[in-house]
């Protein structure tokens, strides 16, 4: 089975291909570029690299949000227009589920927490010792909120995302238990991840047809909520 894996939620532009359970190939640029102008680019080269014939992968895996309104809408558009050029089916991956997935094999409770402004992120609470297992869905929540449902938990916790950098000084100074920071090589979005995740839910027959994808943006576009008088 070959998977291909795309991920463009946030700074983070990413393609990879998983064949039958292998790293084929992994393209990940974080710069500050918009997705625009790398992902095809960027899937060419790998392509050309790997003497890939697109037409040879069993599914396209796509993150598919919550996080940068304008990536996930770019992302979302190259895997449809893959998926229905190629006849292929999508594989709807959750964002923060795949970011988790990051860290396959910790033994201790996953926070990833990318940054959504005004003292919000996108998270959710994870245990990938062997396997994914969903603890707290994704969702859009308060920084100070999280990290009292953290201590309010007491277990050990590991934190990645881009959200680390934006509050790792109010997770120092109000968490109580014993935490982590995820190295730089585990700590943002990857489309190995993404497309590692898509082999799993494809296998299981979780897959969606190129028409009927979505982003799942969790939250209304900024200019929405502030002409609503939306918080959150």
């Amino acid at each position: 089975m070959r998977i291909l894996g795309i991920e463009s939620s946030s700074l983070v532009a990413s393609v990879a291909v998983v064949t039958d359970g292998v790293l084929t190939a992994e393209y990940t640029v974080n710069y500050k570029k918009t997705h625009s102008q790398t992902l095809l680019p960027m899937l060419d080269e790998m392509g050309k690299l790997l003497e890939l014939d697109l037409d040879t992968v069993d599914g396209i895996a796509v993150s598919a949000g919550p996080g940068s309104f304008t990536g996930l809408r770019i992302g979302s558009a190259t895997a449809k227009g893959l998926g229905l050029a190629l006849k292929k089916p999508l594989i709807h991956i959750p964002t923060v589920d795949a970011l988790a997935y990051n860290l396959w094999g910790t033994s201790v409770l996953v926070c990833p927490i990318m940054d959504a402004r005004r003292n919000q992120v996108y998270t959710g609470l994870y245990y990938v010792e062997e396997q994914l297992q969903v603890v707290k869905g994704q969702c859009a929540m308060d920084m100070h909120q999280l990290i009292e449902e953290l201590n309010d938990r007491g277990e050990r916790v590991i934190f990645l995302g881009d959200g680390v950098p934006v509050y790792q000084k109010l997770i120092e100074a109000q968490m109580s238990g014993r935490y982590a920071f995820a190295p730089a090589q585990s700590s943002r979005q990857r489309a190995a991840s993404v497309a590692s995740l898509g082999m799993i839910y494809l296998a299981e027959g979780k897959a969606e047809t190129a028409a009927d994808h979505k982003p799942e943006y969790l939250r209304k576009p900024q200019a929405e909520r502030e002409r609503e008088g939306i918080t959150l």
